[in-house]
């Protein structure tokens, strides 16, 4: 009598690997337009976020500087003339009940700061704030001669106010 020897084969065969590797390359294309997407959107909710913080720190300024929106210089004659650089000093230093600011808290200059920093918009890493909608502008500010309404938007990186 002859005895056969059976072989078990203990490993994959090469068309089996290639299965599965051809199964994980469909499912990580599924997979990872959704992660991108998902990045836009943390992007975009944390801008939200920012400019809806922005515009209630503005709202208070307004509340204690006698209706005065945020980015006049109280020194210049221009009177409503916005300046982008004066509006961040004012929020991020304290102030008097004219505008004018100082780095520390003084006997006149006792309001806010309204915000630790400058915050920099996600879309596009951008800290400028400017009346118009423009490409490379981080946050778009209704300003109106000092009559607007004190929204802020954020820009992306074409330019397009976000959110509308």
């Amino acid at each position: 009598m002859q005895r056969q020897i059976r072989r078990v084969s203990k490993g994959f065969t090469l068309i089996e690997i290639l299965i599965v590797v051809i199964i994980l390359g469909i499912l990580a294309a599924i997979v990872i337009p959704q992660f991108t997407n998902a990045s836009k959107d943390a992007k975009n909710s944390a801008l939200v976020t920012m400019t809806q913080s922005l515009r209630s720190q503005i709202a208070l300024f307004k509340l204690q500087h006698n209706d005065r929106l945020p980015g006049v210089n109280p020194l210049a004659d221009s009177g409503a003339t916005f300046d982008a650089t004066v509006f961040w000093n004012q929020i991020t230093q304290f102030s008097d009940l004219n505008g004018a600011v100082s780095p520390t808290k003084t006997a006149t200059c006792v309001y806010g700061p309204y915000m630790q920093s400058i915050p920099t918009n996600p879309l596009n890493n951008s800290q400028t704030v400017a009346a118009v909608a423009a490409a490379g502008v981080g946050f778009v500010y209704d300003f109106n001669g000092g009559a607007g309404s004190g929204k802020v938007w954020g820009v992306d990186a074409t330019g397009a106010q976000i959110p509308q």
